[in-house]
């Protein structure tokens, strides 16, 4: 019995977990945007920068330390030969040296520390460039993403058009048993329904390729034929009272508060600064160059024959060591306007980069414009197009009943239901239109975006 209940459960246990794995991912937006940004391969670059950023911020820091190198070196020389002393002597002899050097920068006009701070600038601007690319794929995503709902209510709407259209052919045959519209009228609405099947097929593959291409933004390797998206409750997205109420009322104040986050206007404020440091970089070529150094020698000396005798290996390198320190002062005169003239192209780099910062702020107000502009009237459109939806099917309430009354033709009961079929599928393309167009507000308001 007990073996019974534990094969039981196991089957059950089993069951659950086969099940789960045939129950298709639902990707909310949420997850869309997190894996794009972990995926996409244009962001993989610019983090590609920032590391490099990172290596050339570490190199600069890295001047201030000294330079050490060793050298050895092994001449054999035949004839008349230098020795040790410097005497020229008729030996064959070889010449074995040792030699180490230190160099350091003591002063270098400030020059070292600019460049760190030039570099430090630099890679905070990349790093703003990255979290740039990133609010642009999030956005590029939401758009996708709204895009695959809207077709998905569309395909709604098709598939409620067949239903409506399946239950008039029935009326309609009813209709015509007893007598009260010809006929003919059946083969309308038999065309009809053809017609609105076809618009079905087109509907389920406007979904598919709008999933296909969310996929594709995605960058998913193997999109597989389950690929489906969370659908949000419609009351949720938008709200059914005090829509007005979601709207910010002042342009300004979403720019103010946009100009103080936005990465692409601190990306021209980094570089503004980073020139303004390069121009200190220049204008230290100005100062003179103060350098530490300090040597280290030896050698050995051996001669061939016997007329001369040679010294010990161990007794050479305590004669022949040479130890030296000393410091370097490399004062610049002229240098044929060199430092001048690089000095004036940074300031024009400078002034550039001025304007540049000032375009950004200009071009991002122009965008919230625009934005606030496109949501007010999408949000204008929605109002109307819910307006237009109680209307509509009011008619075609009215015009049913004219019809199943024999009082109407099939021609008028149908153009009355194509204008509720239209204003529905206005009413989708409004909705997710006002979606978007609030969300591109969120972004502009530093929100994260979510449905």
């Amino acid at each position: 019995m007990k073996k019974i209940i534990l094969t039981g459960i196991a089957v059950i246990v089993l069951g659950s977990t086969i099940y789960a794995q045939d129950i298709p991912k639902l990707w909310t937006l949420e997850e869309c945007i997190s894996y794009a940004t972990a995926n996409n391969i244009n962001l993989k670059q610019k983090e590609q920068e920032e590391e490099l950023g990172k290596v050339e911020l570490k190199t600069s820091q890295n001047s201030w330390m000294p330079n050490l190198n060793a050298s050895l070196g092994q001449n054999m020389d035949f004839g008349r030969t230098p020795s040790r002393d410097g005497t020229i002597i008729d030996q064959n002899s070889i010449n074995s040296s040792f030699n180490m050097q230190l160099n350091m920068p003591l002063f270098y006009g400030f020059k070292i520390a600019n460049d760190i701070a030039f570099r430090k600038l630099n890679l905070m601007a990349v790093t703003e460039s990255l979290n740039k690319a990133k609010d642009e794929l999030a956005l590029n995503i939401t758009s996708y993403y709204l895009q695959a709902l809207y077709s998905k209510e569309l395909l709604n709407i098709a598939e409620l058009q067949v239903s409506i259209t399946k239950e008039q052919l029935i009326r309609t045959e009813a209709l015509i048993n007893a007598g009260k519209i010809p006929v003919a009228q059946l083969s309308y609405i038999k065309a009809q329904l053809a017609n609105d099947e076809a618009t079905l097929v087109e509907a389920k593959s406007s979904v598919s390729l709008a999933l296909l291409d969310l996929a594709q933004a995605l960058e998913l390797e193997r999109m597989g034929v389950d690929f489906d998206i969370v659908q949000p409750e419609t009351g949720y997205v938008v709200p059914d009272d005090n829509i007005s109420g979601i709207l910010p009322h002042d342009i300004d104040d979403i720019y103010n508060n946009a100009v103080t986050f936005k990465p692409q206007i601190k990306e021209q404020k980094f570089l503004l600064e980073s020139q303004r440091k390069l121009l200190r970089i220049a204008q230290a070529d100005y100062y003179p160059r103060l350098n530490f150094n300090a040597n280290y020698g030896n050698g050995y000396y051996r001669y061939g024959g016997n007329d001369i005798e040679s010294v010990s290996f161990g007794s050479q390198l305590k004669q022949n060591e040479r130890k030296t320190i000393g410091v370097n002062l490399n004062i610049p005169i002229f240098n044929r306007f060199a430092v001048k003239n690089n000095v004036s192209q940074v300031r024009i780099g400078i002034i550039n980069q001025e304007l540049a910062v000032e375009n950004s702020k200009k071009t991002l107000y122009k965008e919230i414009q625009q934005a606030y502009f496109m949501t007010v009237t999408a949000q204008a459109k929605y109002l109307a197009s819910e307006k237009s939806i109680i209307a509509s099917k009011e008619a075609l309430y009215y015009e049913e009943e004219s019809y199943m009354a024999g009082k109407s033709s099939v021609f008028e009961y149908n153009e009355s239901k194509a204008k509720y079929v239209q204003s529905m599928s206005e009413q989708a393309q409004a909705k997710y239109n006002f979606i978007f167009r609030t969300k591109i507000l969120d972004f502009y308001n530093g929100i994260s975006i979510t449905l």
